[in-house]
C-alpha cells in the first residue's frame, strides 16, 4: 500500500510529517506517584533523553467514575497490574493534582520540551485552555465520547486520537465529527488497549493503511515491553510515537512496569531517527557513498602470462577482484579469442586486448 501525502501537522515548534524524524511523546500519566518533585524530574529526564514532548492527564477520579465497588466498577485485570482495585481506586491512585500543571507546563518551556494533556471531561478541556495547552490527545477509551471529541475540536488545536479498540467505523465518526467542529489537525495513533500489551497484539500494518483511510498523520502509542515494536512502526510510516516514561520502574506505580526508563527513552529517541533516517526513497544502482566500492566488485583479470596470439580460456582469464577489468558477463564472449600482444599476468581484461 503506497503512503500518501498530506499537510504537515504541526504542535508547538515541532513539525510532524513523513519528511521529519518521528515525533516522540513521553507520557508521564501516573509515575509521578503523587509528587510535584518527582514529576518535575520527570520531565527533566525526558528533555534530557531527547523527547520532543511531555504528555499528563487531567482529570479527578469523580470526572471519571463514581465511588462505587460494585462488580461492573471493579477491574478483572488478568495480567495483576490493577487486580482487586475499584475504578474510582485507581484513579484516586493515579490523577495527578490540577494545580501541578501549571508549573510542570512552564518547566516544559525552560527545558524546550512540549507539554500537552489528555482531558477526560470538558471542565478539563476547559482548564487546559486556560493553560494554552498546544494540543489534546484523546485516549483510547474515550475515542468514542464523541461530545468530548466535539468539545476538545471546537479550540481548532491539534489532536492526536489513540485508536484502541475502536473499529473503523467508530474510527470514523470520531474524525468526521473533530472536522466538523472545526478540528483541521488530526494524528491517529495505533494503540493496543492493554497493559502492558503484547507484541503480536500490535498490528503494525494498520498504520499506512489509517494514514490511507482517513489521510492524516498515524503513530502508534505503544504499551509493549522495550521499544522494538515502536521502531518498527517507523518503517510502516509512524511519524508519531507515545510510550509511558518513568525515572525507574522499580519506583513503582499504577503505570511502571510497562514504561520506559530514561535511558532507554534515549535509545527509542536514537534508534526511532536512524529508523526513518534508513527509509530514504526508491532507488537503484550506487549511492554516492557507495560509488568508491565499486572497485572491490569481480572484475576480468589476466591471471597467467599471455604472448601475442594466445587464446583466452578458463586458465588464463577469470574473474577476481578488483573492479578494473570487464565485467564478469562477458566472460563467455571472451572464451577463445585471441589476445593482440604479450600480456602480463594480473592485468585488466579490456576489449583493447582482443584481435
Amino acid at each position: 500500500m503506497s503512503i500518501i501525502q498530506h499537510r504537515q501537522v504541526k504542535i508547538g515548534h515541532k513539525q510532524i510529517g513523513l519528511e521529519f524524524p518521528p515525533f516522540i511523546i513521553a507520557e508521564m500519566s501516573a509515575n509521578h506517584n503523587h509528587s510535584l518533585e518527582r514529576a518535575m524530574k520527570i520531565a527533566h529526564a525526558a528533555a534530557e533523553a531527547g523527547a520532543h514532548a511531555l504528555k499528563l492527564q487531567t482529570y479527578t477520579p469523580d470526572t471519571m467514575t463514581l465511588d462505587i465497588r460494585r462488580d461492573e466498577f471493579m477491574i478483572d485485570d488478568t495480567n495483576g497490574l490493577w487486580t482487586g482495585k475499584s475504578l474510582y481506586e485507581l484513579y484516586q491512585d493515579a490523577c495527578m493534582l490540577w494545580e501541578w500543571h501549571e508549573p510542570i507546563f512552564k518547566k516544559c518551556k525552560e527545558l524546550g520540551i512540549i507539554c500537552f494533556s489528555t482531558p477526560f471531561d470538558e471542565t478539563a478541556v476547559d482548564f487546559l485552555m486556560d493553560l494554552d495547552c498546544p494540543a489534546f490527545k484523546i485516549a483510547s477509551f474515550e475515542n468514542t465520547d464523541l461530545p468530548l471529541i466535539e468539545k476538545i475540536a471546537s479550540t481548532g488545536k491539534p489532536i492526536i486520537i489513540s485508536t484502541g479498540m475502536a473499529t473503523v467505523g467508530e474510527l470514523d465518526e470520531a474524525v468526521r465529527i473533530a472536522k466538523y467542529a472545526g478540528c483541521r489537525d488530526i494524528i491517529l495513533l495505533k494503540c493496543t488497549s492493554t497493559y502492558p500489551a503484547d507484541p503480536s497484539a500490535s498490528n503494525l500494518k494498520t498504520i499506512p493503511h489509517m494514514r490511507t483511510l482517513f489521510n492524516c498523520e498515524t503513530g502508534i502509542s505503544d504499551h509493549t515491553p522495550g521499544i522494538g515494536t515502536a521502531v518498527a512502526s517507523v518503517a510502516l510510516g509512524a511519524t508519531v510515537i507515545e510510550k509511558h516514561f518513568t525515572l525507574d520502574r522499580a519506583g513503582g506505580g499504577v503505570d511502571s512496569a510497562f514504561s520506559l526508563e530514561p535511558q532507554e527513552m534515549r535509545q527509542l529517541v536514537e534508534e526511532s531517527k536512524r529508523a526513518w533516517q534508513a527509509l530514504g526513497n526508491i532507488h537503484y544502482g550506487p549511492t554516492i557513498e557507495e560509488e568508491k566500492s565499486l572497485i572491490f566488485r569481480r572484475s576480468l583479470y589476466i591471471v597467467k602470462d599471455l604472448e601475442k596470439g594466445d587464446i583466452l580460456s578458463p586458465e588464463n582469464m577469470r574473474a577476481i577482484r578488483p573492479g578494473k577489468g570487464l565485467s564478469p558477463k562477458y566472460y563467455y564472449i571472451l572464451l577463445g579469442k585471441k589476445v593482440k600482444y604479450n600480456i602480463k599476468r594480473g592485468t585488466p581484461v579490456n576489449w583493447d586486448i582482443i584481435e
